[in-house]
């Protein structure tokens, strides 16, 4: 297990590097050099494991922020203030999953999700064990799931270092707002931008994500 000193060692190890990468990224560190990512999520995202980053993401398709932390707050509410374990989600009447405002969709691919890991077809120290391409593959293959769910839960639930969501609205605004671009940049040219970031793209994307984000209500 990482201790407290060593996280925060890695921590600044990987700040030196990427300020040293790009300038622009340097300029976002400086501002803000005590950032860390996985305290800041704790503070606004509820306590979950794997099965509970998936089901955040989930949530989260093509929502705002202010949205999704609306209906997570609601399905916390039906599960006595906490995420749902699999076996809790599959034991509730789905209907009342549809009050919380999850669509009928999503209430299928987290009951299918769920479903996988309850039974054993997703394991999650078995996923934790695999290289990133490998659970965005597992995960995908569930209706529903594409890599952009995959990529955050990597991000939230398993704590990889070197994952980039190109697809998302919110980090391509923040890269544009940050490199100071005139156009919303494409997934390849946000990937383009993420090259210099490796092997640390995570942190580099949660800075993003920061910045974006800062000025969003709780």
């Amino acid at each position: 297990m990482t201790t407290a000193a060593g996280r925060a060692e890695s921590l600044q190890a990987a700040r030196a590097h990427l300020s040293a990468a790009d300038p622009v990224l340097a300029r976002l560190i400086a501002e803000r050099p005590d950032f860390d990512p996985v305290a800041a999520r704790m503070t606004r995202l509820p306590p979950m494991d794997l099965f509970g980053a998936v089901l955040f993401q989930v949530v989260g398709q093509q929502l705002s922020v202010v949205a999704t932390r609306r209906i997570v707050s609601r399905i916390q509410a039906l599960f006595d203030g906490h995420l749902p374990a699999p076996g809790e989600l599959l034991a509730i009447d789905p209907a009342e999953l549809r009050t919380a405002g999850l669509s009928w969709r999503k209430i299928s691919t987290l009951r299918e999700l769920a479903s996988r890991f309850a039974d054993g077809r997703l394991d999650p120290g078995a996923l934790a064990a695999l290289p990133d391409d490998q659970v965005i593959e597992a995960l995908t293959e569930i209706p529903g799931i594409g890599p952009w769910t995959a990529q955050g839960a990597l991000l939230i639930g398993l704590g990889r270092e070197d994952v980039v969501l190109p697809g998302d609205l919110a980090l391509r605004k923040a890269v544009r707002a940050a490199y100071q671009l005139d156009h919303l940049p494409t997934e390849q040219e946000v990937l383009a931008i993420a090259e210099k970031w490796r092997p640390y793209r995570s942190l580099a994307t949660s800075y993003l994500f920061s910045a974006e984000f800062a000025a969003v209500p709780e």
